[in-house]
């Protein structure tokens, strides 16, 4: 019912739709349901509910209760089944979470995301986000080296014709500023994620007989994470 209000341009119905009546949904259902409440905030310009959602949904995932122990979980995506890792959620939730972040003009925060997401599971979508963040903050010569990373073929997606144009376009953005630095613009980092995000990997480190191959990979990079 949900998703056809969504079709149909009724988001603010289909957002109560899901609160009133999620409860009667299983427990297996949930996780979908959460997915269409993140398109509808989306659609309808609803940052923080999507932000404080996509957060919430990490932390399951961090607590081992997203895929129940296991490595891969089954999801849908117009009426075919398919296998996601962990890696891959982790990463595509990073990635909307940084995207939100930018509609707020958090591109410190976003930066943060970004560069995270990038460790996990690096695609030249996520690359033009994170070098736009930069550009944003009037990091030209970062961004530079990140959209490079798109260019010259060394993430994945890199041969998508959308991403190469977009590249392409950030580097004539990029020739086209001087490098000043606005103050005025940059919004803070929301310290108390960024920190929560901190602990978990440091806690990554000591469980490893507790914790999925992917938390181990993130660990060994933990002290090279943007803070």
């Amino acid at each position: 019912m949900a998703v056809v209000m969504k079709q149909l341009d009724r988001t603010e119905e289909a957002i109560e739709a899901i609160k009133s009546f999620r409860i009667l949904c299983s427990k297996t259902a949930q996780d979908s349901l959460d997915n269409v409440l993140i398109d509808l905030y989306k659609k309808c310009g609803k940052i923080e509910e999507q932000i404080e959602l996509l957060k919430r949904k990490l932390r399951l995932i961090y607590q081992g209760e997203a895929f129940n122990g296991k490595p891969t979980k089954t999801a849908r995506s117009h009426g075919k089944k398919f296998q996601v890792s962990v890696k891959q959620e982790i990463s595509r939730l990073l990635g909307n979470l940084g995207w939100a972040y930018m509609q707020k003009s958090n591109f410190m925060m976003a930066e943060v995301v970004y560069r995270k997401a990038q460790m996990i599971d690096p695609d030249a979508n996520k690359a033009c986000n994170l070098g736009l963040c930069l550009i944003k903050q009037a990091r030209y010569d970062d961004a530079y080296l990140v959209i490079q990373d798109v260019l010259q073929g060394r993430v994945s997606g890199y041969d998508d014709l959308k991403s190469r144009k977009r590249a392409e376009e950030l580097v004539m953005e990029l020739k086209s500023r001087q490098p000043l630095l606005e103050s005025s613009d940059l919004v803070g980092l929301d310290d108390d994620f960024v920190k929560g995000l901190e602990q978990l990997m440091d806690e990554w480190g000591p469980l490893r007989s507790k914790r999925l191959p992917i938390f181990e990979e993130i660990s060994q990079f933990r002290d090279q994470l943007a803070c």
